[in-house]
C-alpha cells in the first residue's frame, strides 16, 4: 500500500503519486477537506 500511494505515479492523476496529489489539491482547494490529510497519512510519527 505504501508503495502505491507514495512511488507509483498515475496517468490519471497527472503522473502524481496519490500522495502527490492529495497534497497539492489541498493546497491550492483547501475547502474541500474537513480534516487535515496530512494527519491522516500513515508514517513514522504513527
Amino acid at each position: 500500500m505504501a508503495a502505491y500511494n507514495f512511488a507509483r505515479r498515475l496517468k490519471t492523476l497527472n503522473r502524481l503519486t496519490p500522495y502527490e496529489y492529495i497534497c497539492r489539491i489541498w493546497t491550492s482547494e483547501p475547502d474541500r477537506f474537513i480534516i487535515d490529510p496530512i494527519l491522516q497519512m500513515s508514517g513514522l510519527n504513527t
